[in-house]
């Protein structure tokens, strides 16, 4: 195995990236959505440590990722899945068809061009967008572009991220989407808080969870508004 993979292993590998995607895919399931049989858009797939899930749902899973050691690792994972690049910070039209479910977990946030990439995702979406990401507290409209290692194999491959406000997020999804939800409950997780009036000290980053519709959804864990206020699962 060459350096950069065994570089890229050891991020994604290591324990408190394991257990925050435990605590994230908990969270999801239990949120109750059909996803069995579907066909998915796996974005940022990293490695593909998110993409059994969807498999184990008997999805039918196209996987991509922009870093080439990152898609040699999950090729070799999955080595029956459609695997493909894509940056979604320069979206080329590799992609000629939709799918039931864009899954985006833990990518936006790495985006210097946060609303072109929710533009992609929507025109490949059919049904449901899941979109997971780094924000900043406050209720104003902002992107709040920011600097990251282009050389972590975990961070925006142009050296430039974002922290946008969870009402930023919201109503770009807004621009595409009839329905957007927020669930009224975040992860076991400290990087994920639930009391939104006051900034939170515990990590440095802070995250939040939108889910976007083609048709409503009536479900007791949705909101349609923005919560100052969630709770554990």
């Amino acid at each position: 195995m060459d350096n950069h993979r065994q570089v890229a292993i050891d991020f994604f590998q290591n324990h408190s990236y394991l257990r925050h995607n435990q605590r994230r895919q908990e969270h999801l399931a239990s949120l109750g959505l059909d996803f069995a049989g579907a066909s998915v858009l796996e974005v940022g797939a990293g490695i593909g440590d998110h993409t059994s899930f969807f498999l184990d749902r008997g999805c039918q899973v196209v996987s991509t990722e922009p870093r080439a050691e990152n898609l040699a690792i999950l090729r070799s994972r999955y080595p029956d899945l459609t695997v493909q690049p894509l940056d979604l910070d320069q979206p080329d039209n590799c992609l000629d068809q939709t799918f039931d479910i864009v899954y985006c977990y833990g990518v936006l946030y790495h985006l210097s061009q946060p609303a072109a990439a929710i533009a992609f995702m929507a025109q490949h979406c059919r049904r449901l967008l899941l979109l997971e990401t780094c924000v900043s507290f406050g209720e104003a409209e902002l992107i709040n572009l920011c600097d990251e290692p282009a050389d972590a194999p975990t961070q925006s491959i142009v050296g430039q991220g974002c922290r946008p406000t969870r009402s930023w997020v919201y109503h770009q999804l807004k621009l595409h989407f009839e329905f957007v939800y927020l669930p009224t409950t975040q992860p076991y997780h400290e990087q994920f808080p639930i009391d939104w009036t006051v900034p939170s000290t515990v990590s440095e980053y802070t995250r939040a969870i939108f889910i976007a519709a083609r048709q409503k959804l009536d479900h007791r864990l949705l909101s349609e508004d923005i919560p100052d206020r969630q709770f554990r699962h």
